[in-house]
């Protein structure tokens, strides 16, 4: 089986060409090939397949073998995959997913190869506004008490599960201990992506994200796009800003028919595998 590795901020994932290649099991064969001692290494698998609804259709797993609805990041490199690999010559381009069809814009470099992606993401819902079967709390923020903590949780799909806290020095925080406990919380019955998030400026947010199936990743997409519209909402972030992540940073832009997440895609190396 022919493989590609690609990350967008360091969120990776081993991509596979799903017109040429057939996979029977690929919850199986991510938790396989996504460990980072005896596999490949990567936060999960992603395939690109036909759709009959759009351009292309993205299925995703995480490393732990569950399916995702969504992955700003990963559906990035999908965009930069598709161009680099010629199965499109089109720079805009949509993709089904599971959370819907997403438009992206793809911006190729003087060596016409994908340097960065725009996704137009869909449209934000929140947890007091909308009925969400995966995040059935009405409140926003929802009071949580974790260990020896309270937490103000607010709580945003963008395709999938986000509950958004807001701390201080994000780049220091115990994020592990608190987004493992976070996710069990009987309010999320298909389990949430914890991002903890601090203001540092009208147009900048620090983030880090606990995300489910992967625990602590580098960046993540949709939880960028979910802890700025919160921050957004709540007038602590304007509508154009850039999320800071441990692995880089996304320009996230909130506008009337929904959210847009800007940001690099990039192939690290293909490769090849055997039963």
């Amino acid at each position: 089986m022919k493989f590609t590795k690609m990350h967008g901020l360091g969120n990776d994932y081993i991509y596979v060409n799903g017109f040429e290649e057939k996979i029977e099991d690929p919850a199986a064969l991510s938790v396989k090939l996504s460990d980072r001692h005896f596999g490949i290494g990567a936060d999960g698998l992603i395939l690109i397949l036909p759709s009959d609804v759009a351009d292309f259709r993205m299925r995703m797993f995480n490393a732990d073998g569950s399916e995702g609805a969504m992955c700003g990041n990963g559906i990035r490199c999908v965009g930069k995959y598709v161009y680099d690999k010629g199965l499109t010559t089109k720079t805009e381009i949509a993709v089904e997913t599971l959370a819907g069809i997403r438009k992206l814009a793809l911006f190729p470099d003087a060596h016409n190869k994908i340097e960065k992606v725009r996704v137009w993401m869909g449209v934000p819902r929140f947890s007091d506004t909308h009925d969400l079967a995966d995040l059935p709390s009405r409140e926003f923020p929802t009071q949580v008490r974790v260990l020896d903590r309270e937490f103000p949780l607010y709580c945003v799909s963008m395709g999938n599960p986000h509950a958004i806290t807001e701390i201080t020095n994000a780049f220091e925080y115990p994020v592990e201990k608190y987004g493992a406990e976070i996710q069990k919380l009987p309010c999320f019955p298909q389990s949430v992506n914890v991002e903890f998030v601090e203001v540092t400026s009208p147009n900048t947010l620090d983030m880090r994200v606990y995300e489910r199936g992967s625990g602590e990743t580098l960046a993540c997409g949709t939880g960028a796009c979910a802890s700025a519209v919160a921050m957004m909402r709540l007038g602590k972030l304007s509508k154009n800003a850039f999320v800071k992540l441990l692995g880089g940073t996304l320009q996230i832009e909130w506008r009337d028919d929904g959210v847009y997440m800007t940001g690099p895609a990039t192939h690290v190396f293909d490769g090849e595998v055997n039963d």
